[in-house]
């Protein structure tokens, strides 16, 4: 009997499928040769990957970054996203220390690429990952490439410092001075103006919020072009530099891999070069803005935490967004909005400072309990919102939403000792001209 053959066509095309790469690329500066480099990669490996054709062009993600850790660069993680989602079959590379610093990131990153079916081919290397010995090649080099970075970073750090202990100038960006070309500071006078501005101001009695308000409305930006904050006072007051001397390496980066820079509170010495440029502020000024900065913070610092106060981001004022925060003033515990306290009262018009009494009566009154509780408080509160002046409305938990008003202290309550002191002193001289008269 004859057999009969049918042939059956395959219902799926079995076509060859061409393979979705991408590239990798990273520089570690933002400097403009960098960026250029950046800029380069880019090109090359675009038309490298777009001239094969068994590939499918998926995109260069390409960061500029400070540090080879995943978590400081947003293109490696949009690329790892793709790759999750089954989009990317191949990654570029032009090595190991351009893919991560760190060897334990390299080998976590491979292994989970490896197990998605994901290849990193590292060109100079010249490395497949998903190969039978590339993990113990990717080990071994890369342990090598993290090894590398921490002598050239210690070498770096070698040389800044013994430049710390001749008292040479290290690069400095800012407002009043430009770098020459060899080496030193010199003054640029329409700089210095802002910067005498602000010290003259200070000291004749404006407060910080005031001047850098005043320095926004007449069109003055900051050395990076961005508007003033009380912040950038703050540092222009304190920076020794401006009196025509320098203290080197108040801060100093953390390792070769975070590269974060830390304040320098004992860990390491520091050198203070006493006259090392043109001074834009006399030493005699410079000394009473110090002298009247310490007194505002003996006043007004406090040995309590942000984070011991139960009120902490939960007030929340509905006409710029932004919360409330702890403030210690002559009358005692205040919350403010955050924009109403660094910008003023013309940037958020209908924000007012709420005594924390007030706030912890208010509660204890919504929530019917005798004594303020912060747990009771952070287990039924969800938010207080501030949509007007002496207005609040509280969020619980459970849904509900309660409106209440507050009321103002009295003259008395708000006045301080030397307020008091003041007024009576005041009283008795008014006292004393109507028996003359």
């Amino acid at each position: 009997m004859e057999r009969l053959i049918q042939k059956i066509e395959p219902s799926v095309d079995i076509s060859h499928k061409l393979q979705n790469v991408a590239a990798y690329a990273r520089v570690s500066s933002g400097k403009d040769a960098m960026l250029h480099s950046l800029s380069a990669q880019v090109g090359y490996y675009s038309e490298l990957i777009q001239s094969n054709p068994e590939w499918r062009f998926c995109g260069v993600f390409a960061d500029e970054a400070i540090t080879g850790t995943k978590e400081s660069r947003p293109e490696f993680q949009k690329m790892l996203a793709e790759c999750r989602k089954g989009k990317i079959d191949l990654i570029i590379t032009k090595s190991i220390s351009r893919f991560a610093r760190n060897t334990i990131t390299v080998l976590e990153t491979v292994r989970e690429l490896k197990m998605l079916g994901i290849d990193v081919y590292f060109q100079e290397q010249n490395i497949h990952s998903i190969s039978a010995d590339g993990e113990l090649m990717l080990s071994i080099l890369s342990s090598y490439a993290q090894e590398e970075s921490f002598s050239a970073s210690e070498n770096q750090k070698w040389r800044i410092r013994k430049d710390f202990e001749q008292g040479k100038i290290c690069n400095i960006r800012m407002l009043g001075y430009r770098r020459t070309t060899n080496g030193s500071l010199e003054i640029v006078e329409s700089e210095a103006e802002i910067v005498r501005f602000i010290f003259l101001n200070y000291l004749s009695g404006n407060g910080k919020l005031l001047i850098s308000n005043k320095l926004n409305e007449m069109g003055i930006a900051t050395i990076n072009g961005c508007e003033w904050t009380t912040a950038d006072i703050h540092r222009i007051l304190q920076n020794e530099k401006y009196a025509g001397n320098m203290l080197l390496q108040k801060r100093f980066r953390e390792n070769h891999l975070t590269k974060r820079m830390i304040r320098n509170d004992g860990q390491l010495p520091k050198y203070f070069v006493e006259e090392s440029h043109p001074a834009i502020i006399e030493k005699s000024i410079f000394d009473a803005v110090q002298k009247k900065l310490e007194e505002q913070h003996q006043r007004f610092s406090s040995s309590k935490s942000v984070a011991s106060y139960p009120f902490t981001g939960k007030i929340q004022c509905t006409c710029c967004g932004k919360n409330y925060r702890h403030k210690i003033t002559a009358t005692g515990n205040v919350w403010i909005c955050a924009t109403y306290n660094t910008r003023g009262k013309k940037y958020c018009p209908t924000a007012k400072q709420i005594p924390e009494s007030t706030l912890i009566s208010v509660c204890c009154e919504i929530l019917s309990i005798a004594e303020f509780d912060a747990n009771i408080f952070e287990n039924q509160v969800e938010k207080i919102l501030v949509p007007a002046p002496n207005k609040l409305i509280i969020q619980l938990k459970n849904g509900k939403c309660i409106n209440t008003t507050w009321k103002d202290r009295s003259r008395s309550e708000s006045w301080t000792e030397e307020k008091r002191a003041a007024a009576a002193k005041s009283s008795k001289t008014r006292r004393w001209r109507k028996c003359q008269k």
